[in-house]
């Protein structure tokens, strides 16, 4: 009876155990993009990808654990079941949705030009002639070029340094990512006080959390957390919190 009675109770144990550790998200991210997600001084993933889908998941009745992944590894992990989601700034395009689940939008993003502070640019117009730097294969580039306007583009490894450059003279403007563009010019300590946004450009896109294939449960529950997070208004919160007012 008492064999029986151990045998029964490590079972339970077990069960409760695969139940909690079915409730933990592994979510990947590759910590390069600030404010979205990048390393603090203790070298933990931070950003607001990572409150997003840790507020996501909790009002999903889940717990989601943010792991530092490349980014030229972080799709095939997914798809191959090492992690349960990508929250890294992913665009939802539709050839990235034959091959992987996509929550609804969850950010949607405008490219923005960053100017020195007091200066005025309001159209890629205004700047025909001038230096205009972004990162190397980003959206802002291609939405550079594409304008038409006879710019001297310079694509730079880390939006940081083409930041600096700006700052520092080398750059007339700067073109990046809505959440990045407003990190640089309102909250990030050395940058801040030296850059102001430009203008915002037609070219809109939206980020989405991505889950393999197969995984349309997984998809149902984050976007109820997501229609939560914003009910409650935890997300302009998050918004506040890293991009600023």
């Amino acid at each position: 009876m008492l064999r029986r009675l151990c045998c029964s109770l490590l079972l339970s144990v077990l069960f409760c155990s695969a139940a909690h550790a079915a409730d933990k998200l592994i979510v990947a991210s590759d910590p390069t993009w600030p404010p979205l997600e990048f390393l603090d001084d203790s070298r933990q993933v931070i950003g607001y990808d990572v409150d997003m889908i840790k507020a996501v998941a909790r009002e999903a009745g889940m717990e989601a654990e943010v792991r530092n992944i490349a980014w030229d590894g972080i799709f095939a992990g997914v798809a191959a079941g090492k992690y349960d989601i990508v929250a890294s700034g992913v665009t939802i395009t539709e050839e990235r949705k034959r091959a992987f689940l996509f929550t609804k939008p969850y950010y949607d993003v405008q490219q923005i030009i960053v100017v020195k502070k007091g200066e005025t640019v309001k159209s890629f117009e205004e700047l025909r002639g001038r230096k205009v730097g972004g990162q190397i294969g980003t959206t802002g580039i291609f939405v550079a070029r594409k304008s038409g306007v006879d710019m001297k583009i310079s694509e730079y490894d880390d939006v940081g340094l083409a930041m600096q450059d700006l700052i520092n003279g080398r750059l007339d403007a700067a073109i990046c990512d809505s959440p990045v563009a407003l990190y640089y010019a309102n909250k990030k300590e050395g940058f801040s006080d030296h850059l102001a946004i430009g203008f915002r450009t037609n070219a809109t896109e939206a980020f989405g959390f991505v889950v393999r294939k197969g995984r349309q449960d997984l998809v149902d529950k984050l976007n109820k957390g997501i229609d939560a997070v914003r009910a409650k208004g935890i997300e302009a919160e998050l918004i506040k919190k890293w991009m600023g007012e």
